[in-house]
């Protein structure tokens, strides 16, 4: 698959603040390819470089093959979706859509017809002469999104452009956005710090973590196989249990209890940390060595699930159960774990640990 955006060796700072550091990122052409991260992460920069809103201090952005490092952002055709949705206030929505063809004086006709295609496919007719003031929010979004598509860009690059958005309509617009960009089959660049977003929209995320990627690869490789600590920690929720260890050949062992070594290369008497997440525990009684006991320190029913936090020494760990379970605080109970889908990290440089 050929390379819509490719940004490399990217630094970008201000003043004493290192906002991008080397940063390195392919976005696959008409992939839907997301930016995940933390606020200060550099995803907004990011954007604006690609974008050419802002020049990098080092670096450079090919678009479609061809060096844009320096070209102005109009010559880059490429369209943007804000966190604001920047609607001209006094304008209709069809007035607001038409703006951009409006600049590029094409015929009325063929403004007409654009506008008629987008409104259609955001299934926003209705509203061609409403002013955003007679608007939603998610139909606000919904117009904001018509004047970028009604361009018919390169590239969509969106900035986060659902946070304004209640929780009800977000869940919306993402099934939207995923159909409209399944319709269009162009490139949309996402950025996002919702890890929902991410991992329900894109069909490949970046983690961005300071400045830098910290892992790229689709939502269920980043999930089931993160390449460090702390993208195992942001990735998921409730955030993968960490407890610190020690592993030899056959055993992994930490405060107070140990499990059979599935098979991690490392060196015997190795400082490392034990990554599971909550759904690969079970408080269903196995006949089985892979167990950790402890005793409940809370329970959390969230009405699907029920998050049971257990304590085995001076650490804790959470174990999602049956809507139904129910636990006693200080009960003493034993988690069941899935040795094949627990992980290892170095205790040092936070990197996964392979498996033998």
């Amino acid at each position: 698959m050929s390379s819509a955006i490719v940004a490399s060796g990217i630094s970008k700072a201000w003043g004493e603040v290192q906002a991008l550091k080397d940063l390195e990122l392919d976005v696959p052409e008409g992939s839907f390819f997301v930016l995940l991260g933390p606020s200060g992460a550099g995803k907004t920069t990011t954007l604006r470089v690609i974008a050419g809103l802002e020049r990098p201090d080092s670096g450079t952005v090919r678009l479609d093959g061809i060096d844009a490092t320096t070209a102005q952002p109009a010559a880059r055709d490429l369209a943007m979706v804000f966190q604001s949705y920047a609607l001209y206030p006094k304008k209709t929505a069809f007035e607001n859509i038409a703006s951009p063809l409006l600049a590029r004086r094409l015929p009325k006709s063929e403004i007409a017809e654009r506008i008629a295609q987008v409104a259609a496919l955001l299934r926003i007719e209705r509203l061609m002469e409403r002013k955003p003031a007679q608007m939603s929010g998610g139909e606000q979004q919904r117009v904001a999104l018509g004047r970028a598509l009604v361009r018919d860009p390169r590239a969509f690059l969106m900035d986060e452009p659902l946070t304004n958005l209640d929780l009800k309509l977000r869940v919306e617009m993402r099934t939207e956005l995923t159909r409209i960009h399944r319709s269009l089959g162009r490139t949309f660049l996402y950025v996002t710090n919702d890890q929902v977003e991410a991992m329900s929209m894109g069909d490949q995320v970046a983690i961005l973590r300071a400045g830098t990627v910290q892992q790229v690869g689709k939502p269920e490789e980043v999930y089931d196989h993160p390449a460090t600590k702390w993208v195992a920690t942001f990735v998921g929720s409730p955030r993968m249990n960490m407890l610190d260890c020690s592993v030899a050949a056959d055993q992994i062992r930490g405060q107070g209890w140990s499990l059979p070594n599935p098979g991690f290369a490392t060196q015997d008497g190795s400082p490392a940390v034990l990554g599971v997440r909550s759904e690969d525990l079970s408080l269903q009684r196995r006949e089985e060595s892979a167990q950790l006991a402890g005793k409940v320190y809370a329970v959390e029913p969230l009405g699907d699930r029920t998050l049971v936090d257990i304590e085995i020494g001076s650490q804790r760990f959470v174990v999602k159960a049956d809507p139904t379970a129910s636990y006693k605080l200080g009960e003493p109970v034993v988690a069941s774990v899935d040795l094949d889908r627990v992980h290892l990290f170095d205790a040092g440089t936070e990197t996964a640990v392979a498996r033998g």
